[in-house]
């Protein structure tokens, strides 16, 4: 989730507690807030609380291991084929399903090792590579693999059922664990924790390079970066970094189409002034709360436009205000799920995915994908407090460039996700200064159609699509399965949106 946890989904992550920033500040003179230390130190107890509301108990806060498998030092990437026993048709068309779990020793790293799984598509092994990256920051690809949009669901019995509606019914998909500490990926050197953009999208970044160096029949396939929550900070960075990678002829060309981002956080600036018009709309506060809010937000903004590009003490102060502001609101709200406001948080349980742990823990299933006595952390609160200096910076300054060189951009969200509301997304999406900023703006909202019922609303003009999904909280591809297929299957084949009879999967 991407900015809480998933915050992402996944993915992927985020607010404060109440008990360290409480909401009587809000009511009283609306003084500025003082940080005191303990306020200062409160991120990885509250992506901890986080974690627990996803029923995720990992053994370890971050994965830091003198172990590993297999023998890395002569080749980066150690891959092998895998077989997991699963329920029902996959739907395949081509004999040998080709899945893959790997292991990349990171170029730029003490000893760090990305663990990742690929899923040749069911269709055609000539469809879009697409990468997956769940936000939090923090949370395994896995959430998405098993929850989302990957090739299998996990039963209660902890049986494996195909998912009807897994992306790699259109696409070659890889789910990746990063950044590091994350999932299965580890490293034995805490220097290897990563701080900033520019670390995570080098890393991505020469995965993918040696990713292709594997799988060389896959580099002239269109590449496709999606994700969700976090992940809106990770895709525009990891974009930028293979264009000036392109640009600049470093190692094997990355043939990027688009990037996708769900319900994502990437202008803070602006998607935290909507959280009180989001919760306004929608009945979660009153105009009453709205106008006790107001200095709220002013702080907010103000403090996040002192956090520069260097991240520092500015960016981590911007973090406690805003979250403070994002808290009050839970404070009024109640027990409200932010992920899907249609939804309550019982006994601070607000999604059930322990069986992603117990099944990853099954012995058999450690074998099958090669990661021996590696401890898998299902989401890390030390890779989201390293990042907290990061959390508050503007990635969106880096898409209109993507747009201008012909790179698509889809930002889709779910309408019931308060964390990285609709409205928040469609706004810096709005904002967005490129050639075509006055034609999106003009170009109407269209219908997003799904066997024949208006699934969404969507918006575009040339490379630039903004889709409002129903029906759907931060999790999109969990809770519209069919929806999320049908859309990035026809976004891809530069035919969204959906508006008739040609709603049907091209895979069906």
């Amino acid at each position: 989730m991407a900015f809480p946890l998933f915050l992402s989904l996944f993915q992927l992550l985020l607010i404060t507690s109440p008990t360290l920033i409480p909401f009587a500040y809000a009511n009283e003179s609306h003084r500025k807030l003082s940080l005191s230390s303990s306020t200062l130190n409160f991120p990885k107890a509250q992506a901890e609380r986080l974690i627990r509301q996803l029923n995720l108990f990992p053994e370890l806060e971050i994965n830091i291991s003198p172990g590993h498998p297999g023998n890395l030092s002569g080749s980066r990437i150690v891959e092998k084929q895998f077989s997991l026993s699963c329920l029902g048709d996959s739907g395949a068309t081509v004999e040998d399903l080709g899945h893959h779990a790997g292991y990349y020793k990171l170029q730029h790293s003490k000893d760090a090792r990305m663990f990742y799984l690929f899923f040749e598509s069911r269709k055609s092994k000539s469809d879009p590579v697409v990468i997956w990256l769940t936000g939090g920051p923090g949370c395994s690809s896995e959430l998405a693999l098993f929850y989302e949009n990957g090739p299998f669901k996990i039963a209660n019995n902890l049986s494996l059922i195909w998912n009807d509606y897994g992306w790699d019914k259109v696409s070659n998909i890889i789910f990746v664990d990063q950044p590091i500490g994350t999932g299965f990926s580890y490293s034995s050197d805490k220097s290897d924790i990563r701080h900033n953009e520019e670390e995570v999208s080098n890393d991505l970044y020469d995965f993918l390079q040696a990713f292709f160096e594997e799988h060389p029949q896959y580099a002239k396939n269109d590449f496709y970066i999606t994700g969700e929550s976090y992940a809106g900070h990770y895709i525009p960075a990891f974009a930028s970094r293979i264009q000036r990678g392109n640009k600049g002829k470093e190692g094997t060309g990355i043939n990027l189409k688009g990037i996708a981002i769900g319900n994502g956080l990437t202008n803070p600036e602006i998607q935290y002034q909507a959280y009180t018009q989001y919760a306004l709309d929608n009945k979660l506060i009153t105009q009453a709360d709205a106008n006790t809010l107001s200095p709220l937000v002013s702080q907010c903004q103000q403090a996040i436009k002192s956090c520069g590009p260097d991240g520092g003490t500015s960016c981590r102060q911007a973090y406690s205000i805003c979250n403070g502001l994002f808290n009050s609101i839970l404070e009024i709200a109640g027990n409200i799920n932010y992920y899907d406001i249609r939804k309550q948080c019982i006994s601070n349980l607000c999604y059930d995915f322990s069986n992603m742990e117990k099944f990853l823990n099954e012995k058999s299933v450690r074998d099958a994908l090669g990661v021996g006595d590696i401890e898998f952390v299902s989401c890390s609160g030390d890779v989201y407090q390293a990042l907290i200096t990061d959390w508050m910076r503007n990635l969106e300054v880096g898409v209109p460039a993507f747009l201008e060189d012909g790179v698509k951009v889809l930002v889709y969200a779910g309408e019931c996700d308060l964390i990285c509301n609709w409205l928040g997304n469609s706004r810096w999406v709005h904002a967005i200064e490129w050639s075509g900023q006055k034609d999106f703006e003009a170009a109407p909202d269209v219908p997003f159609v799904v066997d024949s019922v208006e699934a969404g609303l969507h918006k575009g003009h040339g490379p630039l699509s903004f889709l409002k999904v129903h029906d759907a909280g931060h999790m999109v591809p969990m809770d519209q399965p069919k929806a999320s297929l049908v859309m990035i299957e026809k976004w891809m084949q530069g035919t969204l949106p959906v508006t008739g009879i040609a709603d049907k999967l091209s895979t069906q």
